[in-house]
């Protein structure tokens, strides 16, 4: 069954599905794929492109999250076989954002954590190579941590905390965090979902059912000595803690509100992401920096005045 995507100036997945909707090759693409399932070179037969530059559009479609990709064998090697995922997309001019608000943004490098709790399979990664052994909880304490731009955890969390002097004599009336995540399993593994929940100060947000530890495609900005067999990309994901409401992804998810969460109290706001004790699919987690995966972005929270 296909899907719908409903988005709004506030979605940060608005420009990419732009992106990918801005080409008439693509276009076509899609109406091909309406009618049945094609692997790329079929699809550069059929359009009279070039097998490279089909396989190209092909990644700006998937990326937008409009096709799916399975790597399945063939006579020479293995074939890409595309899905179309989407069959509507509806665009809201609407903005949550008021003129006049002030909007403070922070970006976490995900190295920065300041408690954690994992258990293998686990490890952290900078541009350059691994960190310390891999599958060593212990090496999470290595100072150079901070270099890391991947890091991964069959279980447990990561723990951040954010500066909160801003709003000590401003109550915000929404704060949102993002951050790319995928499951973790020992190599990418498509049908491996995990639970992945957000704590803000200790108080649980909401989870994410996370389908996959996503890979069979290089993610985009993965550097060349990853290797093909790893997780390789994941999906970017907004939770929104509102006046009215705790949204994930623009979609409401519990009427608990802001002021719940006491974000001006410390000294600071802690943000934990991980999988909990009691998850249904404790599938693990990895959780992307800006140097790994699609999205040139590290743990971004957003704070609204």
């Amino acid at each position: 069954m296909l899907n719908s995507i409903d988005l709004n100036l506030d979605d940060n997945k608005l420009a990419i599905v732009g992106k990918a909707l801005s080409s008439e090759v693509r276009i076509d693409i899609i109406k091909l794929l309406y009618r049945q399932e094609y692997n790329i070179n079929e699809i550069a037969e059929k359009l009279e492109l070039a097998p490279s530059s089909a396989a190209a559009h092909i990644r700006v479609l998937e990326e937008a999250g409009l096709i799916h990709t399975t790597l399945l064998p063939g006579i020479r090697g293995s074939m890409k076989l595309c899905t179309l995922q989407v069959e509507r997309i509806g665009v809201s001019l609407q903005t949550k954002q008021i003129s006049h608000q002030q909007i403070e943004t922070i970006h976490m490098p995900i190295g920065n954590y300041v408690d954690y709790k994992v258990s293998p399979t686990c490890g952290i990664v900078s541009l350059k190579g691994p960190i310390d052994d891999e599958d060593e909880p212990r090496c999470f304490y290595n100072p150079e941590r901070v270099q890391a731009k991947l890091l991964w955890l069959g279980d447990g969390y990561v723990e951040y905390r954010f500066p909160n002097n801003s709003i000590k004599s401003i109550e915000p009336s929404r704060i949102e965090i993002s951050a790319e995540l995928c499951s973790e399993d020992h190599d990418y593994n498509i049908d491996y979902p995990s639970d992945i929940t957000l704590w803000i100060n200790g108080i649980e947000v909401a989870t994410w059912e996370c389908p996959s530890d996503f890979g069979g495609r290089r993610g985009r900005l993965n550097p060349d000595w990853w290797p093909d067999k790893n997780s390789q990309y994941g999906m970017l994901k907004t939770w929104a803690i509102t006046t009215d409401g705790i949204y994930l992804d623009d979609e409401k998810y519990t009427r608990k509100t802001i002021k719940e969460y006491a974000l001006s109290e410390r000294e600071y706001i802690s943000v934990r992401i991980g999988v909990k004790e009691n998850a249904i699919h404790k599938g693990g987690m990895n959780l992307f920096g800006n140097g790994f995966g699609d999205y040139e972005q590290d743990i971004v929270m957003k704070i609204y005045k």
